[in-house]
């Protein structure tokens, strides 16, 4: 699916490589209902959220807002969904899934800001989406995981929805690129250095790496990870984000938060996406539905 290195040349056809199945045939079987609501996004504009929950499901439930995949340039709301369906028909979760625009048409804010207001906009009107409002948590996975990281910020610097959690699984975290892994992964992995700057600088254009991006963009900038939802944070210990994802959880620590943080052996970026029928990614994922099984039950 994923060429060796994505430069910007190959974006349509990651698009098109990277789009999700029909969620008709991912739901096809289980006991989730599911329906679509249009959304104001960043600056007032329209943007598209599902609403999934189970069917069986009475009276108000947790509730999860799920960023995906995709580099900050592609994938859709459903990107890697299946993974997290779990969440909704196991645990009894009603998952919200943000349709965020992609860079570099909508370069930052738009994707946070777009994230932002889907936040905001199910903490309001969770009593008709049957959530509730103290075990709401965020997730993301790869630059989902990224922009779900900026969210826990933002939500805690503006006074916005009080998140139970934030699962941040292979973060994208840092647009500097100057970590060991970034080096180490250079031409190699899933997701390289090269793709690595070619995100970042779809999203940031000449701001990369200088000194005015903000830390909900990267939120590896962000000089205070205090009073955080706890995270849950997981990487590959063969991968690019390996080193910004254990200076994130650090630095949760060292500003008293609560981190919980597994570097799976052996694991490439996207590993329970590529390869969830070895035995590394059932142990991946089984710890993630843990954490967040305790989370949400709390």
């Amino acid at each position: 699916m994923f060429p060796p290195t994505i430069t910007p040349d190959l974006i349509a056809f990651m698009r098109r490589s990277y789009a999700s199945p029909p969620i008709e045939d991912t739901l096809r079987g289980r006991p989730i209902a599911r329906h679509e609501e249009t959304i104001a996004g960043h600056g007032g504009d329209p943007i598209t959220v599902s609403v999934l929950r189970p069917t069986a499901a009475s009276g108000p439930r947790p509730g999860v807002l799920f960023v995906h995949s995709g580099g900050l340039m592609f994938g859709d709301r459903f990107s890697g969904a299946d993974l997290v369906l779990d969440w909704v028909d196991r645990l009894g979760a009603v998952l919200v899934a943000v349709e965020y625009r992609l860079a570099p048409e909508f370069p930052d804010p738009y994707p946070r800001e777009d994230v932002y207001a889907a936040c905001e906009w199910a903490a309001t009107h969770a009593e008709r989406l049957g959530i509730r409002r103290d075990r709401f948590l965020v997730a993301g996975a790869s630059s989902g995981g990224g922009l779900a990281a900026g969210l826990a910020l933002a939500a805690r610097d503006r006074g916005g929805p009080r998140l139970c959690g934030q699962v941040l699984d292979y973060p994208m975290l840092d647009d500097r690129g100057t970590t060991p892994s970034t080096g180490q992964f250079d031409g190699v992995g899933v997701w390289d250095r090269v793709s690595n700057e070619t995100g970042w600088t779809a999203l940031l254009g000449a701001a990369r790496g200088g000194p005015d991006v903000s830390p909900y963009a990267a939120p590896a900038r962000a000089t205070d990870l205090g009073r955080l939802p706890p995270a849950f944070i997981d990487v590959g210990a063969a991968e690019i984000f390996r080193d910004e994802a254990i200076a994130y959880a650090d630095g949760i620590w060292a500003a008293g938060g609560d981190a919980e943080l597994h570097v799976w052996s052996g694991g490439f970026h996207a590993f329970d996406i590529f390869a969830p029928h070895t035995v590394l990614a059932r142990g991946m994922i089984g710890t993630r539905d843990a954490w967040v099984e305790k989370v949400l039950a709390d």
